[in-house]
C-alpha cells in the first residue's frame, strides 16, 4: 500500500484536497438548508484529513503523526455532527422549518 502511495505525485493529492474543501465551502457558505451545510462542513474536515496524511506520507513516511491527527479530527468531527443535528432536531420540532434563512431564535 505504501508504495502505491508515493507514487501518486504530492501535488495532485494536494489539488484533490483543495477541491474537496472548496466544494464544502461553497456548500457551507451558499446553502440554506441546515443538514447540507453540515455535510459541507464535514466534507471541508474530511479535506484536512486527506491533506494530512498526504503530507505525512511525503514528508515522514516511517511515522504516524498525520494518521493520529487525522483521527482526532474524525472523532471532533463525529461530536460536532451529533450534537450538530440534535440541535437541528429540537429546532425542527419547535419551528417545523430546516431553512436556516427562516430561523430567528435569537429575535424576540
Amino acid at each position: 500500500m505504501t508504495a502505491a502511495v508515493s507514487q501518486i505525485p504530492l501535488a495532485y493529492v494536494l489539488v484533490f484536497g483543495a477541491l474537496l474543501f472548496g466544494l464544502g465551502l461553497y456548500g457551507a457558505l451558499l446553502r440554506t438548508n441546515a443538514v447540507r451545510i453540515l455535510m459541507s462542513i464535514e466534507l471541508m474536515l474530511n479535506a484536512v484529513n486527506i491533506n494530512l496524511v498526504a503530507f505525512n506520507q511525503y514528508l515522514s513516511p516511517g511515522y504516524v503523526n498525520g494518521q493520529i491527527f487525522s483521527i482526532f479530527i474524525i472523532t471532533v468531527a463525529a461530536s460536532e455532527a451529533a450534537v450538530g443535528l440534535a440541535i437541528i432536531l429540537e429546532v425542527v420540532r419547535r419551528r417545523n422549518v430546516i431553512d436556516i434563512d427562516k430561523i430567528n431564535l435569537l429575535k424576540w
